[in-house]
């Protein structure tokens, strides 16, 4: 009896996981170059309304499609607006659309493939079924789809964003409930009689976290791509307000006149993206048991 105790009691992740997963973080180079491009960015965004350059949305009809210079750094667009400032402030779109619709899929998906893989049965049958329904169709498709119905605007971009990315965090938990419920620790929390909930959220989520971490964390790239085509699109930030894929989708009538409209938010894009797919990579092999 002592010994079910014990491994109900205790769950197989070791109280030094977190110290050697942090070891092995900062030991990844590309990975610590990921949160580096993902901080700059986020703090541009935090601190944007603090910082002294020019109104984003203010225009001026002697700066209409300037080259950078001293007065703009990174030129002006089609209505003479300041390019570096809207690049700024498009950076708070595109990070609240990643961080937000993720959240959204997270705080649905998993609780459902909670449900869906430890009780199993005709409830584990329907949410399996949905989930597949979803999954066949494209996930940028879906995203369309919805911010369509709910109508053009930053919020319902998040949302689409976020219900089209649910399926995925769904079968990524279901899995993995999967392979812990029938794990010793597991078995003998309820031998001892601990309710089912208690059984979720003390020896099975904790267990399932990692995986669902770096899924969060590389989602959230493609949200923001996800995020800069329903703009571009007209779906997403709606002008004045910046947005990169908006700034993408006034740029692309001047590539020739001024290509420096569409180089930097296609490079912001760019960089913001390639900085979570290294900061993921990085949280999966730093939070892999199988590695020392």
């Amino acid at each position: 009896m002592s010994t079910i105790v014990q491994a109900a009691t205790t769950a197989p992740s070791a109280k030094r996981a977190p110290n050697r997963a942090w070891r092995k973080l900062r030991a990844n180079k590309g990975a610590l170059v990921g949160l580096a491009i993902i901080l700059f960015f986020t703090a541009l965004a935090v601190v944007a309304p603090l910082l002294p350059i020019p109104d984003p949305v203010a225009t001026s009809w002697s700066a209409i499609r300037k080259a950078p210079s001293a007065a703009h750094w990174l030129g002006s667009d089609d209505l003479g607006r300041d390019i570096l400032s809207r690049m700024i402030w498009g950076a708070r779109a595109s990070l609240m659309a990643g961080i937000f619709s993720v959240a959204i899929a997270v705080a649905i998906g998993v609780p459902l493939g909670l449900i869906s893989g430890y009780y199993g049965g005709w409830i584990d049958q329907i949410i399996s079924r949905i989930t597949e329904a979803f999954l066949a169709m494209p996930f940028l498709i879906t995203a369309i789809a919805l911010a369509a119905f709910l109508g053009p605007s930053l919020t319902n971009a998040m949302i689409a964003i976020g219900l089209s990315a649910t399926p995925v965090f769904v079968r990524l938990t279901r899995g993995q409930v999967l392979a812990v419920k029938t794990e010793d620790y597991v078995e003998g929390a309820r031998s001892i009689g601990l309710r089912h909930f208690s059984i979720i959220t003390r020896y099975i989520l904790p267990n399932v976290f990692a995986p669902i971490l770096v899924q969060a964390t590389l989602t959230i790239a493609t949200a923001i791509i996800a995020e800069a085509s329903l703009s571009f699109l007209g779906l997403g930030q709606q002008p004045p307000a910046p947005s990169w894929g908006s700034m993408l989708n006034v740029a692309k009538n001047y590539l020739e006149q001024a290509p420096w409209m569409a180089m930097w938010p296609g490079a912001a894009i760019f960089l913001v993206v390639i900085g979570f797919n290294l900061l993921g990579d990085g949280l999966r092999d730093a939070l892999d048991p199988r590695e020392a």
